[in-house]
């Protein structure tokens, strides 16, 4: 049998275990007599159109058993969406003779519902020619928005890291509040879905505590509202702590970070929300507040990673290929959470076409009454995600990550502009 190579590459916001899901690629179908050999796309799918492959065989084993506990993508991401075949032929036929210049038969895509999409795209377009190659999606996204999944991985690192922020941030601003700051306000990512903002919530034990607000982008902010509160909330416990998501949005829906520029992805280009709602509490209260945005640090926390987010990201890599090499075409692991008294959860699968391009928002029972705060219902579905300790092991008293040498595969093939 002509054994065929697989080709994995990571796309958009990266995580802290995505690089978990690329060792479960690597090790499973290394394992599969089936499979020749391991490439990996350098920075995502345009890595691919450049034919830029890293040969993962000649990569030291104990380097790759390293990505089991290294952040950030390891081979390398991007955020560039094909587009329809129709309107441009030039990149599916690259694609095309990148796949038959190299032997490749298994194409899997990590990434979120744009990644997706592509996968899809690319699934479709080689059924309808006919051509031999497996395309399946691994889902990643720390937005935990994709459908069908009970929960993304990289999400639950996310939500653990920001839940232990807010925790910790507000006994440093409480302690603080009698004299100096009043307020902390935390941004934290989620364009249109606010579960990561949600995952704040966690960090409450009891009445009182931080986050006293929270902003999602499912609810439009009202001003008057929101200092109605804030106000309530300094007068009852001398401080208010407040995380708001970056896809927070007025009554028309517009953004209210909208910086007016849009990113690769075609989408708002957002950035400062945090400030912006400081500088509303300045103004019209007059206390002194302090902000912060978490950013890359809330994707790039690997030494606060949950221990169930590491697994599922495992799970979902060694799944694609075990899907790939059973006959399997345009699907996505993922991840069914059992009906159980004890969390519970197994792989599952569902088509791409089900999946590209939709958005799984917060539910109304998620969000209480009022639109600041949690539900139980909604703790009860975060609590069980952000459970474990995954501590990587340290050198020299930092995180001791993953050195790959990242060695190229010899092109066959013309240079291609993007």
């Amino acid at each position: 049998m002509n054994k065929r190579n697989v080709l994995y590459a990571q796309s958009g916001g990266v995580t802290s275990v995505i690089n978990a899901t690329a060792a479960a690629v690597i090790e499973t179908a290394n394992k599969s007599k089936r499979i020749n050999k391991v490439y990996a796309g350098q920075n995502g799918i345009i890595g691919i159109l450049k034919e830029n492959l890293i040969d993962t065989s000649l990569e030291d084993k104990s380097q790759l058993k390293k990505l089991l506990h290294t952040p950030g993508g390891a081979f390398g991401s991007c955020r560039h969406k094909l587009k329809d075949f129709d309107t441009n032929k030039r990149e599916y036929k690259r694609l095309m003779d990148v796949f038959v210049a190299h032997n490749i038969g298994y194409f899997f895509y990590n990434g979120g519902g744009d990644s997706q999409d592509t996968t899809n795209k690319i699934a479709k377009i080689t059924a309808d020619i006919g051509f031999p190659v497996t395309c399946i999606g691994i889902p990643k996204t720390i937005d935990n928005d994709l459908p069908f999944t009970d929960n993304c991985p990289g999400f639950g690192s996310v939500a653990k890291y920001i839940s232990t922020s807010t925790r910790e941030a507000g006994l440093d601003v409480e302690s603080m509040s009698e004299t100096s700051t009043k307020v902390f306000i935390l941004e934290v990512m989620g364009r249109h879905a606010g579960w990561i903002a949600a995952s704040a919530g966690l960090a409450a034990e009891r009445k009182n505590d931080a986050p006293h607000i929270i902003l999602f982008p499912e609810v439009p902010f009202n001003q008057k509202d929101f200092l109605k509160k804030v106000k309530s909330t300094v007068k009852t416990c001398g401080y208010c702590v407040i995380v708001v998501s970056e896809g927070a949005q007025d009554k028309n829906g517009k953004f209210l970070a909208d910086s007016g520029s849009i990113d690769s992805f075609g989408h708002a280009q957002l950035g400062g929300v945090a400030p912006f709602i400081a500088s509303i509490i300045g103004k019209e209260l007059g206390y002194k507040y302090h902000w912060s945005v978490s950013d890359y640090l809330q994707r790039s926390a690997r030494h606060i990673s949950s221990q169930v987010d590491l697994d599922q990201a495992y799970a979902v890599g060694e799944a694609a290929v075990k899907m790939a090499l059973s006959g399997e075409n345009a699907v996505m692991p993922i991840i069914i959470r059992k009906k159980s008294k004890k969390y519970e959860w197994e792989i599952g699968k569902v088509n791409l076409s089900e999946v590209a391009n939709f958005e799984k928002k917060m539910p109304k029972s998620f969000i209480t009454k009022e639109g600041f705060g949690i539900t139980q219902s909604c703790k009860n579905y975060l609590s069980p995600l952000i459970q474990g300790e995954a501590y990587p092991p340290f050198k020299d008293g930092l995180p001791d990550i993953a050195r790959l040498k990242k060695r190229m595969v010899r092109k066959k093939l013309k240079n291609f502009r993007i």
